[in-house]
């Protein structure tokens, strides 16, 4: 936490600041050396004019320099007319005369915006939350045109947004996040170049929707994907029947290759360990398997 003597001397503020009466660290530092020096010196020639001249000059230097940053502009009035920007550095105002308006800061700051329960184009309330990116390009213009540009960009933007939200549909919004961003920095940079400002980019942070709301597409989501796999579980078995009337057709003359199909099937199922299954007679004769499988047991015996 800065000391109140600091806050005295420089005073920052996050946009800009509109001082009465401010004072440098450099001013005091010349008004102390100007005390420091005029005063033993008038006692040690007995005589006041060192002092006399000495301490006014210091009052002087304490209220005519200033000191900007290296990121801040200082708009100077001259008996209430704007004369220019000062800065960044020090610079000098003649006291009384002089008056410092305004320090802008020309970083590029973030404005957090959010719009409550604003209808989609298809009557759904959400709540959006987004971050702007903005700059002053031009002291002049935002200090002469706009009285306070940092609250003006953010109720323009919660006016931007609210209007960007009634012309898009809810699935615009959660996947195309992006495109409302752009609509919304073109719609705030054309309002804003005016003042001296852009508006870099801005960035749709998150898209909050009711509960139950969102239960229900998480349900209509579930729906779509059963029906999905049930589509295509149907289009499987309709590939797998046609395969089998395809089948067929080389099976009906052809009953050799039909019993040789048969066995390898009884044979696909018997060939595990500890599998038994279960033919009946009638498919035995048929497959002609009854000769071989009495051979198969006669021989199994005999070793």
């Amino acid at each position: 936490m800065p000391s109140p003597l600091s806050m005295i001397v420089r005073s920052k503020g996050e946009g800009y600041q509109t001082p009465r009466l401010q004072i440098s660290s450099i001013g005091v530092a010349v008004l102390i050396v100007c005390i420091g020096v005029s005063v033993p010196l008038s006692a040690y020639l007995n005589n006041p004019v060192p002092a006399i001249v000495g301490i006014p000059i210091g009052l002087y230097c304490l209220f005519a320099i200033r000191v900007a940053d290296q990121w801040q502009k200082a708009a100077v009035l001259r008996l209430g007319r704007y004369t220019g920007l000062r800065g960044p550095g020090v610079f000098m105002i003649i006291p009384v005369i002089d008056e410092i308006s305004m320090y802008v800061d020309q970083r590029v700051r973030v404005t957090a915006v959010k719009a409550e329960s604003a209808l989609t184009r298809d009557t759904v309330p959400v709540n959006v939350d987004a971050i702007i990116f903005w700059l002053v390009w031009n002291a002049e213009k935002s200090i002469l045109e706009v009285m306070d540009f940092d609250n003006a960009i953010t109720m323009s933007a919660q006016t931007a947004l609210r209007e960007s939200i009634g012309r898009h549909d809810l699935a615009q919004m959660i996947t195309e996040r992006e495109l409302l961003g752009k609509e919304l920095q073109r719609i705030l940079d054309e309002k804003t170049n005016p003042w001296g400002i852009t508006v870099q980019s801005v960035e749709i942070r998150d898209v909050h929707i009711p509960q139950a709301l969102e239960d229900a597409m998480s349900r209509q989501a579930q729906a779509e994907r059963e029906r999905q796999a049930r589509i295509i579980l149907g289009t499987a078995e309709t590939e797998i029947s046609a395969k089998f009337a395809e089948a067929s057709k080389v099976y009906i003359n052809n009953p050799v290759a039909l019993h040789l199909r048969a066995m390898n099937m009884l044979y696909e199922a018997i060939k595990e360990k500890g599998a038994m299954v279960i033919v009946p007679s009638s498919a035995v004769e048929t497959m002609g398997l009854g000769g071989m499988l009495g051979t198969t047991a006669i021989s199994h015996q005999k070793q």
